[in-house]
């Protein structure tokens, strides 16, 4: 009998449409905005609450996203949270045909979408994380980061297309993605295997209490590396998009083609550090946001010296590069750290963090824009490399992974426990028989059977009735 074909490679490219889906958010709709402002007859600040109507919820909800993930499963807040998100751009689209004075309408559909995107990327992020251990975790983080980058170099594109037909056109781009991706993932990615009861506010609250106990610092550490990191990026490419118009002349859709080459260099690179990290070099997953970091530095630095074009571009591909190297690997180290049940809590966290990075990043550089060039990049080169010591000092790859403390430990044995925290107050440890066991029954199912991802290997349920790890 032929064997059955492994279904994780479709489940996982469906899980990574959902990273995908959420960068368009805003990206999407940048472009299109004065176009906007002049249809409604509405002025700079008014057009851009179009933007912040979207943001803050989206911001202030993830945790919460997060926490019912926990509680409920992720897809039952995935699906939901993609059906709310293009509902709200239905609204968006809509009120232009149907009403006198769209704008409140307009502002209402995107709190719909802010509200709703609290339970995609990150809980997509966890499902991940529930997905993959071991040396498979970080290329599925990678993966998944290069999906988002994806959607951040397609999103200028598409809305400059789809503005081409009317300036509300890219808001029924919402909808349609959305439908798509909550259709793959209610027909093709599996639930992980939950506890029999889901976790109720304050027992829940109290474990996420003790992870932050037992490795508050090494996670505080990396919750503000990738708020650096999006706070950098997004800020330096505002500035970079208004450079490109007045100095340089660059307009229309050579400018987003010049603009998107640092953002493929990052993304591509987050692609490629999954794939390396899925080795021995998940080791040293510090040593490469370490590195991700000076090159981040370094990037920001070289813009004060950079007047042409040419060294331009090369100095925030740097950037780029040590974005693309940095965050597969704090992806790795937060989804590592912290068991199943819990992990969709602190991955929203982080989430939360990070997309305040993005939101608070542009309009940050644009006030400092007035203090003068050696502020602006040798004062931010400076607050990297600040973030880059504490990570030096602070930074505990042993606690928050401590299934690689041992070295010489086998790394197959490792893997079922790799997301594993130390047991807490009142816990049975395992007993070294059963691991084996259970590893020897369960270490995991066949590679993922699609193109670039065809070594990862993962954790998912087989029919004979193994059970994924943390």
């Amino acid at each position: 009998m032929p064997r059955r074909r492994d279904p994780t490679g479709l489940a996982f490219a469906v899980l990574c449409s959902v990273p995908f889906v959420m960068v368009l958010s805003n990206s999407m709709l940048i472009p299109v905005l004065p176009a906007m402002g002049a249809a409604m007859d509405r002025n700079l600040f008014q057009i851009g609450l179009v933007i912040t109507a979207f943001s803050v919820p989206a911001g202030l909800f993830i945790p919460i996203g997060g926490y019912l993930s926990d509680r409920w499963g992720r897809k039952p807040v995935m699906i939901p949270g993609l059906l709310g998100f293009g509902l709200g751009g239905l609204i968006a689209g809509l009120a232009p045909l149907l009403a006198q004075d769209p704008y409140g309408w307009i502002l209402a559909g995107r709190v719909l979408q802010g509200l709703s995107a609290g339970g995609m990327y990150q809980v997509a992020l966890a499902a991940a994380g529930d997905m993959f251990t071991g040396d498979a975790r970080p290329r599925a983080m990678g993966i998944m980061e290069a999906s988002n980058g994806l959607g951040k170099i397609a999103s200028p594109i598409l809305g400059s297309a789809l503005a081409l037909v009317s300036w509300y056109a890219p808001f029924f781009a919402y909808p349609a993605l959305a439908a798509l991706a909550a259709l793959g993932l209610w027909l093709l990615v599996p639930e992980p295997n939950r506890r029999p009861q889901a976790p109720v506010p304050g027992p829940y609250l109290r474990r996420i209490g003790g992870i932050f106990r037992a490795k508050g610092v090494s996670l505080a550490v990396c919750f503000l590396v990738g708020f650096t990191a999006l706070f950098m990026l997004f800020g330096l490419l505002s500035v970079y998009s208004d450079l490109l118009e007045r100095p340089f002349g660059i307009r229309g859709f050579a400018k987003g083609l010049v603009v998107a080459i640092p953002v493929a260099v990052a993304t591509v690179t987050a692609y490629l550090t999954g794939i390396v990290l899925q080795g021995r070099l998940a080791r040293h997953l510090k040593a490469v946001v370490v590195t991700g970091l000076a090159l981040l530095t370094g990037g920001t630095a070289a813009l004060f010296w950079a007047r042409a074009l040419g060294p331009w571009v090369a100095a925030i591909s740097v950037m780029g590069l040590g974005y693309g190297l940095t965050l597969p690997a704090i992806n790795t180290l937060i989804t590592g750290a912290v068991e199943t049940a819990e992990r969709g809590g602190v991955t929203a966290l982080y989430g939360t963090v990070r997309f305040f990075g993005a939101a608070l990043g542009p309009p940050a550089f644009g006030l400092l824009l007035g203090a003068g060039r050696g502020v602006v990049y040798l004062g931010s080169a400076a607050a990297v490399a600040g973030v880059l010591a504490l990570v030096v000092a602070l930074l505990r790859q042993d606690v928050l992974l401590p299934s690689l403390r041992r070295p010489g430990a086998d790394a197959r044995a490792a893997r079922p426990h790799l997301g594993a925290v130390a047991p807490g107050p009142g816990s049975q440890p395992q007993a070294p028989g059963r691991r084996a066991g259970a590893a020897a029954k369960g270490g995991g199912s066949g590679p993922i059977p699609l193109g670039p991802w065809s070594r990862v290997r993962s954790t998912l349920s087989r029919r004979e009735g193994t059970s994924p790890a943390p």
